[in-house]
């Protein structure tokens, strides 16, 4: 079974593409960074890729609003391809910037299979950058890669990170129809819209999605910044009460998965 391709994806102020990079060939498939205008000039290239890794940082310098400026980039000649690449079987992860990437290009929630802006990723209701870990649950949502019922710390590191649908009860269909696939909880393990523990303030706590299909995935918070077990805060004493690591960090679950389900069907 030969390793499955995953293009990682390159642009101005993208700042996190080493990292995915890393995690992706990690778990398991052949990794290859790939210019945005590279992609433009010749958008047949992701039919080589069975993934498709949008990576955090800021992309264009968030330049209108945070991924917006990247979005109309690939939307006008590479929008309806990203959308057939799904539709042919390709995963497609968001992380962060990537995550608002998405959004503003259609792909997610994308509960109508078409390229749509149906929700925003908008200011943290406190008014500031947020940079702290947070615990996550995974839902029983959509997504084809992520198991449901994970209890996981991932570092959080954003402005714009609170998803408003246009009012609540779309709000409660993401969750109800299996769209939210990632919920920021309490010490509890419940949903939560409290700061810190939410650190953007998102209604219903939702911390990422999943599409229609369940081949996309956008998270806010960075598996990416969290997959090796020295990536884990408590890391040290991790070490003095077991006497060695465990093999990954929490976030190294997501490219596991993906990288998994993209070898049997390839």
């Amino acid at each position: 079974m030969s390793a499955p391709k995953a293009l990682i994806l390159r642009a101005p102020g993208i700042n996190c593409e080493r990292e995915t990079h890393h995690a992706f060939t990690r778990a398991g498939a052949t990794s290859e960074y790939l210019h945005i205008q590279q992609l433009l000039q010749d958008p047949r290239q992701l039919d080589r890729f069975a993934i498709l890794a949008v990576p955090g940082g800021f992309s264009y310098g968030d330049d209108i609003s945070s991924g917006r400026v990247l979005a109309q980039e690939m939307k006008g000649k590479l929008g309806e391809r990203v959308l057939q690449f799904v539709d042919r079987g390709g995963l497609v992860l968001g992380i962060c910037n990537g995550f608002q990437v998405l959004v503003r290009l259609g792909l997610l929630p994308c509960t109508k299979a078409r390229l749509e802006e149906e929700v925003t990723l908008t200011h943290n209701l406190s008014s500031h950058y947020e940079c702290r870990w947070v615990t996550l649950k995974t839902e029983k949502s959509r997504c084809l890669f992520l198991p449901a019922g994970l209890l996981l710390r991932w570092p959080a590191a954003h402005g714009e990170g609170r998803l408003v649908a246009r009012d609540a009860a779309t709000q409660q269909l993401l969750v109800d129809e299996g769209f939210a696939a990632v919920r920021y909880v309490d010490d509890a393990g419940e949903p939560t819209e409290r700061y810190p523990q939410n650190p953007n303030g998102a209604r219903l706590g939702i911390a990422g999605l999943c599409n229609h299909n369940g081949r996309v995935l956008g998270v806010m918070p960075h598996p990416d910044r969290s997959y090796l077990p020295t990536h884990m805060p408590d890391w040290r004493r991790t070490m003095l009460a077991h006497g060695k690591l465990p093999e990954d960090g929490d976030g190294m679950v997501v490219f596991r998965e993906m990288v998994k389900v993209a070898a049997a069907e390839g």
